[in-house]
């Protein structure tokens, strides 16, 4: 099976500057790719030259082994096929959701329009709004509703240009997976813009985590937070902290927590000063535990609690405990380590 969508060393940018750098990654049909990172690093430029908006100053894209953007060519948007959902839906306030829906279906005849609006209004769980004017709608409701529209007419490719940003952080998330489950029943091939890295976990299949214009790692949500290639992505993803750690072996560093063993291997000598990350879920509340620390800051989620915990050389780790320990700011606390996947920066 080829690739549906290849980026192949992506430069562009707006006038005189230069916003992307080497951008390279690719998507098989049905896979869903994310690009994540903070405001002005670039995803939505990604987006922009995919879609045709903008034009590539180097390398090439390619939608089903078609060369659509590059140094000579500039394939117009309106024939590559894609569909995109924006920010703010972009619905026709006067037109029902079943005429939106069926916005873009004109190579259809009037019958085939009408089953496959039908279809797409019971793939979004709409059917029962089909007379609807958008503006009866909730936000989350005109989310599918653009959805719809933009399956509709079977783009090879769906751009997502930050579609949950108006919402609150649970229902996105809901969202993302609702849209997920969408997406993969129509079998869409899709690129999702975020900052946001829930939305992200919750929906793609590949992540892309931007800075700078630069791609800094693609894997799975799992990777990147278990295996981050450097401590931007480290810091992105997730929560945690950098502390500062001895190399004991090829295989293990000495801590103020203790000794931390891994399978990645460390390429540096024994004795070597190096920084490890340390994530909430691999420090464990244990009242049982010779090791203790001061509880300096804490936060309820419902679940359970975050705390913020100093021990006696003044370094500062986070733990994740069930909510039920629930302890005192300025309590002292057992703690012990149960780090699954050891992972080193050098020092600057």
């Amino acid at each position: 099976m080829t690739s549906q969508l290849v980026v192949k060393n992506l430069d562009a940018g707006y006038d005189d500057l230069q916003v992307l750098s080497r951008i390279n990654f690719s998507l098989m049909p049905g896979e869903i790719g994310c690009m994540l990172g903070p405001s002005g690093c670039g995803k939505t430029t990604v987006l922009r030259v995919i879609a045709g908006f903008e034009p590539a100053w180097q390398g090439s894209i390619l939608i089903d082994g078609v060369e659509v953007s590059s140094q000579h060519v500039l394939l117009p948007p309106e024939q590559r096929k894609i569909g995109m959902v924006f920010q703010d839906f972009a619905l026709f306030p006067h037109l029902r959701v079943e005429d939106n829906v069926r916005f873009g279906l004109d190579g259809m005849s009037r019958k085939e329009q009408q089953v496959r609006v039908q279809e797409m209004l019971a793939i979004v769980g709409m059917p029962a709004y089909a007379q609807a004017f958008p503006h009866q709608l909730s936000g989350g409701q005109q989310q599918r509703i653009a959805l719809a529209r933009a399956l509709a007419p079977r783009p090879r490719l769906l751009l997502l240009d930050e579609p949950f940003s108006n919402m609150d952080a649970e229902l996105r998330e809901q969202l993302a997976r609702e849209v997920r489950n969408i997406l993969k029943q129509e079998n869409s091939t899709a690129i999702l813009v975020t900052h946001d890295q829930h939305e992200a976990f919750a929906m793609a299949d590949e992540i892309c985590v931007m800075n700078e214009g630069s791609i800094l790692q693609q894997g799975s949500g799992y990777d990147l937070y278990h295996q981050p290639a450097n401590r931007f992505v480290a810091d992105f993803i997730g929560q945690g902290v950098i502390i500062p750690a001895t190399v004991e072996s090829a295989t293990s560093v000495r801590t103020d927590l203790g000794v931390i063993e891994g399978d990645a291997r460390i390429a540096d000598p024994p004795g070597t000063m190096l920084d490890v990350l340390i994530r909430p879920d691999d420090v464990v509340h244990d009242d049982e535990s010779e090791d203790s620390a001061v509880v300096v800051e804490k936060a309820f989620r419902g679940a359970d609690f975050l705390y913020y915990l100093r021990m006696d050389s003044g370094i500062e780790v986070m733990c994740l405990a069930p909510s039920h320990h629930n302890h005192k700011i300025n309590e002292r606390i057992g703690i012990r380590l149960n780090v699954d996947h050891l992972v080193t920066f050098s020092r600057n």
